[in-house]
């Protein structure tokens, strides 16, 4: 709260100067063509799930934050500090982001490096680790967000969100993320969730992975 205030206090200051322009949030473009990821992921899904459900939280948050010191936020602060509908929408679009820009028609179809250590140390291997984050797809009640994080600690591990839950919430650096709302699915899948998580293991990148793993702010 008190990170709040004192970055809310920051803003007005800054939003004195008349020549500073308020630029609302934007959507990013997806890294490949709406048809790419078929068969798991049709054309037809993507039309929904990129173009209106993450649209529709973009466009919701800037009418959230519009004429408000908070237009001027990034959207990693505003899920760190802000509440209730800001924090859902705000949440909602890095979360959306995060898990389309894992994906590929071309992946690399294992981790590398020094993320492969990890994930060796934490889980035990490769395929223990995708058989835990499985489990939690399947385990997590209605809607919500499966991570794959790093702690402050260093170790890996794996969180379940309800709704629109981050893992920057709680200070952990997020690595992967799958989205088990039925909006994801639900046109190639109808409630089959587990086909959904099996068909997505073929388009997850690890190469992106295994390079969020090895930034470092």
């Amino acid at each position: 709260m008190v990170h709040l205030l004192f970055t809310l206090l920051t803003l007005f200051i800054m939003q004195q100067d008349p020549n500073k322009r308020i630029a609302p949030f934007q959507m990013q473009p997806l890294p490949y063509a709406r048809e790419a990821l078929t068969p798991a992921i049709s054309a037809e899904t993507l039309d929904y799930h990129y173009g209106k459900h993450y649209r529709g939280y973009v466009e919701k948050l800037n009418e959230l934050v519009r004429g408000t010191a908070l237009a001027e936020c990034t959207l990693e602060e505003l899920i760190r500090d802000a509440e209730g509908p800001i924090f859902n929408n705000a949440a909602q679009v890095w979360n959306h982001e995060f898990y389309f820009s894992a994906l590929s028609p071309a992946p690399a179809h294992e981790p590398s490096g020094p993320f492969r250590e990890a994930v060796n140390r934490w889980f035990g291997s490769f395929e223990l680790l995708k058989a835990d984050l499985t489990k939690a797809c399947l385990s997590l009640f209605g809607s919500g967000w499966v991570w794959l994080v790093e702690e402050e600690s260093g170790r890996l591990a794996i969180i379940s969100e309800p709704n629109a839950g981050n893992p920057l919430r709680y200070r952990m650096r997020p690595l992967l993320v799958i989205d088990v709302w039925e909006h994801a699915y639900y046109i190639d899948y109808r409630n089959a969730r587990a086909k959904a998580v099996e068909a997505l293991w073929p388009l997850i990148d690890w190469r992106v992975v295994s390079e969020r793993y090895v930034e470092r702010d």
